[in-house]
C-alpha cells in the first residue's frame, strides 16, 4: 500500500512525537507498505516562535502538492496540526480525498501557557482542524474521553510502542560514566527526568522536591536556563543520543514523569524497558502506561503527591517494571494503525465513514483491541 504521511515533527526534532513516527514507518515499510514521509525538512523553514528548536515549514501548500500528486497515495494520514498539516488537510478537501489524523500533543494548553490563548478558543480550533478526518487517532482513553467531551468525533483509541532491545533490561542500576562528577560518583538514589525543558513538563515539580540523593535531567528547552541557574545542584546532561539515553535510563533508580498534559509518554516505557521503575501524578499518559484495567498500577507509583509517588517508586521492583513495558509494542501499534487508515480514493468526500483498506483489518483490530484489554 502507498501511505503519505504529513507531519510537521521529524528529525532531527527529538520528543515523543517523532520516536512514534520514525518507529511506525520502520514498521509499516518492514510490513511491505511504501511509505512517503513529508516533513520541515523538504521545505524552506523557520523556527517556531517561542519554541526553539522546532522548525516549521514556510508556505508549503504548492511544493506538497507537487509531492503528493507525484506519489498519488492509496491512503493519506496527517500527523500534526502546524502548517504542513493544514496544508495537506486542505488539498485533501480540494480534492475530495479522504484521510485520517492524529491527536499527539496538547497543544491548546502549550498555546494557553505560552500565550494565554483560552483553552477554548485552542480546542475550538484543533476541533476544526480534525473534523473531516475519517478517523482521529488518540493515544490514550483518557485523552479520548477528554476530546469526546469537547465536542470531537471519529476518534480511535492508539496505543504506542517502545524499542525493548535498544532499551535493555538491567536488574540492577548500571554504572554511567557521565553521571560522575569530578568530584566523584553521583549519590544515591539517582532520580532521572528526560524531555524537553518547558513549561508543559512541569519540570519544577521535580527539581523543586526535597529528594535524597541527586537528579539528573535529560533535555533542552526554553526553561533551561533559568533552571540551571535555579537548581545548580541538579546534573544537566543536555540532549543524549539514543544509545546513549539508554545507559542513562539503565543507570537511574527511579525515572520522575512530572507533567501533567503528556497525551502519552514514551519516556516512561523507555525507562520502564529499562528496569526504571516510574514516578507520576495519576494522569492521562501515566495511567494509560502504568495502569491496568483492573485499577493496579504495575512498573511505577502514581500519586497526587510527587515526593510520595517517588518514595513508593523507590521500592518498585525493577523486573516488573521491564514486564509492564513488554505490554507495549510497536509492531502491535503499527497494525493497529493500519486498521484505522482509509481509502484515499474511495469515490465519497473525506469526511465519509471510515472503512479499513484490506480484507483482514477487522480480525487484526480485534486481536490487538483483545491483547490491549489483556495489558
Amino acid at each position: 500500500m502507498k501511505i503519505a504521511l504529513i507531519t510537521d515533527a521529524w528529525l532531527p526534532q527529538v520528543n515523543g512525537v517523532v520516536t512514534t513516527l520514525v518507529e511506525l514507518v520502520r514498521e509499516l515499510e518492514q510490513g511491505g507498505h511504501s511509505v512517503e514521509v513529508i516533513q520541515p525538512g523538504q521545505f524552506t523553514t523557520r523556527p517556531c516562535p517561542g519554541y526553539a528548536g522546532i522548525d516549521l515549514a514556510v508556505r508549503p501548500k504548492r511544493a506538497l502538492r507537487a509531492k503528493l500528486d507525484a506519489f498519488q497515495p492509496e491512503a493519506i494520514h496527517i500527523a500534526t496540526e502546524g502548517p504542513l498539516g493544514w496544508a495537506a488537510r486542505r488539498y485533501c478537501l480540494q480534492r475530495r480525498l479522504a484521510f485520517t489524523t492524529a491527536f499527539h500533543t496538547k497543544f491548546p494548553e502549550i498555546l494557553n501557557a505560552y500565550l494565554k490563548i483560552p483553552l477554548a478558543w485552542g480546542y475550538a480550533l484543533f476541533r476544526h482542524f480534525h473534523k473531516p478526518s475519517a478517523g482521529v487517532m488518540v493515544p490514550t482513553n483518557g485523552v479520548l474521553r477528554m476530546l469526546e467531551q469537547r465536542g470531537f468525533r471519529k476518534l480511535r483509541s492508539w496505543t504506542h510502542g517502545v524499542d525493548t532491545q535498544l532499551f535493555a533490561y538491567q536488574p540492577q542500576p548500571r554504572l554511567y560514566p557521565p553521571f560522575a562528577p569530578p568530584t566523584g560518583t553521583l549519590a544515591r538514589p539517582l532520580w532521572m527526568f528526560v524531555g524537553r525543558v518547558s513549561h508543559e513538563k512541569n519540570i519544577e515539580a521535580f527539581l523543586r522536591l526535597d529528594l535524597p540523593g541527586s537528579k539528573v535531567v535529560c533535555g533542552v528547552g526554553p526553561l533551561e536556563g533559568a533552571l540551571q541557574q535555579g537548581y545548580p545542584q541538579v546534573h544537566w546532561m543536555g540532549v543524549l543520543a539514543r544509545d546513549e539515553l539508554a545507559k542513562a535510563y539503565a543507570a537511574a533508580d527511579v525515572f520522575v514523569f512530572p507533567s501533567k498534559s503528556e497525551t502519552f509518554g514514551l519516556v516512561m516505557l523507555e525507562a520502564m524497558a529499562s528496569g526504571t521503575p516510574v514516578a507520576a501524578y495519576p494522569v492521562d499518559g501515566p495511567l494509560e502506561v502504568l495502569g491496568k484495567p483492573d485499577g493496579s498500577c504495575h512498573g511505577g507509583v502514581m500519586h497526587a503527591d510527587l515526593r510520595q509517588a517517588c518514595d513508593g517508586a523507590l521500592a518498585v521492583p525493577r523486573r516488573e517494571a521491564r514486564l509492564r513495558a513488554l505490554d507495549f509494542s510497536w509492531a502491535q501499534s503499527a497494525q493497529l494503525f493500519e486498521t484505522y487508515l482509509v481509502a484515499a480514493r474511495a469515490g465519497s468526500e473525506a469526511e465519509g465513514a471510515c472503512q479499513p483498506l484490506h480484507a483482514g483489518a477487522t480480525s487484526v483490530k480485534n486481536t490487538v483491541t483483545q491483547l490491549s484489554s489483556n495489558q
